[in-house]
């Protein structure tokens, strides 16, 4: 049995299909096929608040292969989802409608409330040690989603249009960085000590290139150095000397700038980064509506 979840984001637009485990009342998932398609859409929707006709065109026909792909896989169950970038074309609800025609697939634009809710679904604090504070980081390319957990309960959740194509347009604002700032002094100011769970693709990019092993969380000092070292280099150097993608070596330094910021303003020491992102999220989601549909 296999489920797909798509993520249309900002940066990049991704389809995971995922096999579905079942083993003595309890399911679970195994990731069959990932792919990621760096479209960067988020460059159209924050300076025209549209997506142009090209960029259009070419989610189409990413959204008709992964149709294909989902039907040659038998898929029996999926959902799709468009974050930041659709939420601020005023052209997105003309796309999802074209994308149904075309690739007869349900897209929904969701909020960045119901965006932090996908995230969390993960629950990856539960296999960390659900009796601590944390607080989920997820940072894309339109917008960051951070969550506060005590006791595997949700304190406090909250989206920010911040995201790291929003810092290279130069479409984040001073006003919004402030209240982030604010919202996680507010949240962490309780706790003795608060870790955090860092998701999406650059951190995890970050905590590959860091050489951490066994799952050992990645601690602000690394952070830090890691970001001098990285912003030490030119773009070009990133792609040619350090072998990172061409899409991932320029959003690489405004996604570090995010995480530390929001460290260093909870005073966190250390982040896990367990490699899941809002696809892992929405396999969840569909195991949960299923399986207890069944019960």
């Amino acid at each position: 049995m296999r489920y797909a979840a798509i993520d249309i984001g900002s940066n990049a637009v991704r389809l995971l299909i995922a096999d579905i485990i079942e083993n003595n009342g309890s399911v679970s998932f195994k990731k069959n096929t990932l792919i990621r398609v760096p479209l960067r859409l988020g460059d159209d929707a924050f300076l025209q608040q549209h997506i142009s006709d090209r960029k259009a065109a070419d989610l189409v026909k990413t959204m008709q292969a992964f149709r294909n792909l989902m039907d040659v896989y038998k898929v029996i169950d999926y959902m799709a989802y468009a974050t930041s970038a659709m939420r601020e074309a005023k052209n997105g609800l003309d796309i999802v409608r074209t994308i149904k025609g075309t690739a007869d697939l349900d897209l929904e634009i969701v909020t960045g409330q119901k965006e932090a809710k996908i995230i969390y679904a993960n629950h990856a604090e539960q296999n960390i040690d659900k009796g601590k504070n944390y607080l989920y980081i997820d940072v894309g390319g339109g917008s960051t989603e951070l969550s506060f957990f005590s006791d595997a309960k949700l304190l406090a959740s909250r989206s920010f249009n911040i995201g790291t194509i929003r810092i290279l347009d130069n479409q984040d604002k001073e006003e919004t960085w402030n209240e982030m700032r604010e919202f996680v002094r507010e949240h962490s100011r309780p706790f003795k000590t608060i870790s955090g769970i860092g998701t999406g693709g650059n951190i995890n990019k970050l905590y590959k290139l860091s050489e951490e092993k066994n799952n050992a969380p990645l601690s602000f000092i690394k952070l830090k150095s890691l970001y001098n070292y990285l912003n030490s280099f030119s773009l070009k150097d990133r792609i040619n000397v350090l072998g990172i993608n061409q899409d991932r070596a320029d959003v690489i330094i405004p996604a570090c700038e995010i995480y530390i910021s929001v460290m260093k303003w909870a005073n966190m020491k250390n982040m896990y980064v367990p490699s899941l992102g809002l696809v892992d999220g929405i396999i969840q989601i569909l195991i949960e509506k299923n399986f207890e549909n069944n019960d």
